[in-house]
């Protein structure tokens, strides 16, 4: 009886001590994958609509954006200056996420993926971007780094070895 009542204790208490002791990457990166991408289509749309302090609001306080040809930006203000000139400048901006990479710790995602802009001279850019969004306080994800970069051609500049072997 005594052994019957230990194999039933350890039968109901083993898969219940397997699962909670699963890595964060197990349990919960599911739900902040959907977020972190949930948020930056999102993003995607508002800057879209062109509404400035909904596009700045989407990174961290001590974000970084590093944009082509162009010294990084380091403070909020630089950023809102730096998005404020883009949103001024465009007919229409998208973007969307082609991966995402969650961290073990479930604090961090990498996004990496595609744009399309127009500008209001008619002119079009496309190109690739990687973001890394920072879990804040509250489970906010917010953006830390943002880099981008155009797949066209610099203006003057001949194509790059590597496009000429994509023909």
């Amino acid at each position: 009886m005594k052994t019957r009542l230990i194999l039933i204790v350890a039968l109901v208490a083993l898969p219940i001590a397997i699962v909670c002791n699963f890595p964060r990457t197990m349990q919960g990166a599911g739900a902040d994958e959907k977020a972190v991408r949930d948020a930056d289509a999102e993003w995607s749309k508002v800057a879209g609509a062109k509404d400035l302090d909904k596009t700045v609001s989407y990174y961290a306080d001590d974000a970084i954006v590093m944009p082509p040809n162009e010294a990084m930006v380091t403070s909020k203000d630089g950023i809102r200056n730096l998005w404020k000139g883009f949103l001024d400048s465009l007919t229409n901006i998208s973007w969307k996420a082609t991966r995402v990479e969650m961290s073990k710790s479930g604090d961090m995602a990498v996004l990496l993926g595609t744009y399309e802009m127009t500008m209001k001279d008619g002119s079009k850019d496309k190109g690739k971007y990687c973001e890394v969004w920072e879990k804040k306080a509250g489970g906010k994800w917010k953006v830390g780094t943002d880099m981008f970069s155009s797949d066209m051609p610099a203006p003057g500049a001949s194509p790059s070895p590597a496009a000429a072997e994509k023909k």
